[in-house]
């Protein structure tokens, strides 16, 4: 049987915990260092963990590692997936396609631009809508922000109907999606309304970064 604790990056070996032949007992501190290594190899050398964000960072790997006491302390549920907000600049994008990293043993998901399913909408229609509602596994990014959808002069919230089919697939078929945001929960009820919002609760953990964080990208 493979080894699930290790993981090798650019020719090194990273052990993220030990194996008893049967399940890992992870080590955050190695999971960050591993997360380190992985960052640089797919962000760029200029990469770093700060910190501030090692608490967001031990919710977000213990989801990821299915460590179920972990996230009921944290009153995270394993079943949902995870929107994860904050302000411009502070990661969120990163984390998101960089956690998945750490269990490549698991299925993963795609990141997608909310914005880019807007404009593929304005472009083939409602077909679009079919093929992200459907059993795929996403990561909604920048959810909120993207504009409104319009296609042959009909207008649509293209991603408020999408998370209404990914309710229905989390429901039925235990399929999961994530999303980042820059709002918050008022703002997403103003942009998708309660019907979508409602949805939103049984759909993801909200996970979130202090207002206050800074701007990593300056």
């Amino acid at each position: 049987m493979e080894n699930p604790s290790k993981i090798i990056e650019g020719g090194v070996e990273h052990v993220l915990g030990t194996f008893d032949g049967k399940k890992v007992i992870y080590d955050f501190q190695k999971i960050l260092e591993y997360l380190s290594a992985k960052g640089k190899l797919l962000f760029g050398e200029e990469f770093r963990i700060f910190e501030e964000d090692h608490g967001i960072l031990y919710k977000l790997s213990n989801y990821y590692i299915r460590d179920v006491e972990s996230c009921e302390k944290a009153g995270i549920d394993i079943h949902k997936g995870i929107l994860l907000s904050g302000p411009v600049g502070c990661g969120k994008t990163s984390f998101l396609k960089l956690l998945r990293h750490i269990v490549p043993h698991q299925r993963t998901y795609e990141v997608i631009p909310s914005r880019n399913i807007t404009f593929a909408f304005n472009h083939l229609g409602y077909k679009v809508i079919e093929e992200y509602g459907n059993y795929g596994f996403f990561c909604f990014d920048d959810l909120g922000v993207e504009p409104l959808g319009r296609h042959y002069g009909k207008d649509c919230n293209v991603l408020g109907e999408i998370l209404i089919s990914r309710h229905e697939l989390l429901l039925n078929n235990k399929v999961l999606t994530h999303a980042t945001t820059n709002l918050n929960a008022k703002e997403l009820e103003e942009r998708y309304g309660n019907r979508v919002r409602s949805r939103m609760r049984q759909l993801f953990n909200l996970i979130a970064f202090d207002n206050k964080v800074v701007d990593k990208r300056k």
